[in-house]
């Protein structure tokens, strides 16, 4: 009897060894589906605790401890994105996402991809940043909304910062109607939205819904302690979780972790709530505070080493340096964002066509009026592609001034009537069919 006894339990120890190998497991569970066999949850729970064996590992045949490692390193990576630069985060999130995808871990890889999307929004690579959006959000197809709304907060973005506003507005709008119909009122979807609505509202001259936005966003923010010291801690409790093989609790720590971590990468979005208020000031004419906010921003955005954001505050803080007497600066500021190429029209056309503006304008002001007409016709050629129709007919007028003062009317008449054909886009007549195409 105690011979039979020990025999029994070596063979159970055999088991539980063997079951703890990836290989065995998933032989057993491959056996399992040949007998069409298919136990409950609650049966596999009960296996695997008497197994010691986790859940996740007798069901899948994966160990557990691969994914709750490699959720780890998700945490950390997303750490570097949010308190470091874009390429070091970059570099770690790369290889993560190979990973998740040849362990099939979907919510992983789309992690993965999100990370990335980030930081190619940060460094300017837009064409990279739809894409690996994209990709997050077909993987996230099956999911929820609020689980894809940083996914569609990515790609309108970068449509956004490409001049495409209208449609970077449909996808945000579009998300938000869905939410708020669906009553999926996630607090943290709804603020990524927000602030995401912000920039291309201003940019169309929306303002009241720049403002409002702006309110929701400010409203929603969390409100955390030193988000990045909790977030550490939490982290470093999972490191010794999974070392004593506790998955389950080391997860729920990342979990932590990782919402602090999102919490404190939304500085980005503050930042911008902070930009949008200095525009308020300044279209207001309150030029003191316009600078205190756009230098807020600045400051913010630079911190994060977010290049392309940086740049286009600067040309906002450019026009309320020149509106408060000190064209100089500037001009100081503006020249180098266009002479290194970092606006273009693939890369922030809007401002980069506001920063023709503005140097023509301090060109006109010194009587330098075939350096400002350069600059206005550079500008015109940005801004015609963007919808930004409130810029546009600005610009109009400002050329349309210059050259009726410089003696050619009927050019003068063509400026205008370029910017009115702009304001007078189909949908916005009352009788009669759409205007004509203004002349390019």
């Amino acid at each position: 009897m105690g011979r039979r006894v020990l025999r029994l339990r070596t063979e159970r120890g055999l088991t539980q060894r063997r079951l703890a190998e990836p290989a065995y497991t998933a032989a057993y569970v491959s056996t399992l589906e040949a007998g069409k066999v298919r136990p409950s949850e609650t049966a596999l729970r009960y296996l695997a605790d008497r197994l010691g064996v986790g859940y996740e590992e007798l069901a899948t045949g994966r160990p557990a401890h691969l994914a709750t490692e490699l959720r780890l390193r998700l945490t950390d990576a997303r750490r570097a994105l949010a308190t470091g630069a874009a390429e070091g985060a970059r570099a770690l999130f790369r290889p993560l996402r190979a990973e998740a995808a040849a362990l099939a871990l979907v919510p992983e890889e789309a992690a993965a991809l999100l990370g990335l999307g980030d930081c190619a929004l940060e460094t300017g690579h837009l064409t990279d940043a739809r894409d690996h959006f994209a990709d997050a959000e077909r993987l996230l197809a099956d999911e929820p909304l609020p689980r894809r709304a940083h996914a569609i907060r990515g790609r309108a973005t970068a449509h956004l910062l490409a001049g495409e506003l209208r449609y970077a507005c449909y996808l945000l709008e579009t998300a938000i109607d869905e939410l708020n119909a669906g009553g999926l009122h996630d607090p943290d979807a709804l603020l990524l939205l927000y602030t995401a609505s912000i920039a291309p509202y201003m940019d169309m001259g929306a303002h009241a819904r720049a403002a409002h936005a702006a309110e929701l966003a400010l409203a929603l923010a969390p409100r955390v302690r030193d988000p990045a010291l909790v977030a550490g801690m939490h982290r470093g409790v999972a490191r010794t979780l999974l070392a004593e093989g506790r998955t389950a609790e080391a997860d729920a720590s990342l979990a932590k972790a990782r919402e602090l971590y999102q919490q404190l990468q939304i500085r980005t979005d503050l930042a911008h709530c902070h930009w949008m208020l200095g525009y308020v000031h300044a279209q207001d004419g309150d030029l003191e505070r316009a600078e205190r906010e756009l230098r807020t921003a600045r400051s913010m955005l630079a911190s994060k080493r977010a290049a392309l954001f940086v740049v286009q505050v600067e040309v906002e803080l450019a026009d309320v340096l020149r509106r408060r007497g000190r064209p100089g600066a500037a001009e100081a500021l503006l020249l180098p964002l266009l002479e290194v190429a970092d606006l273009n029209a693939d890369r922030g056309a809007v401002h980069a066509g506001g920063a023709h503006r503005l140097l023509g304008l301090i060109a006109e002001d010194r009587g330098d009026t075939e350096r400002a007409e350069e600059h206005y016709c550079a500008a015109l050629s940005l801004l015609e592609r963007t919808g930004a129709a409130g810029d546009l007919a600005d610009l109009c007028r400002l050329l349309g001034d210059l050259l009726r003062r410089t003696g050619r009317v009927e050019a003068a008449l063509d400026a205008y009537r370029t910017g009115l054909g702009h304001r007078a886009a189909p949908g916005t007549t009352t009788l009669g069919p759409a205007p004509a195409e203004p002349p390019v």
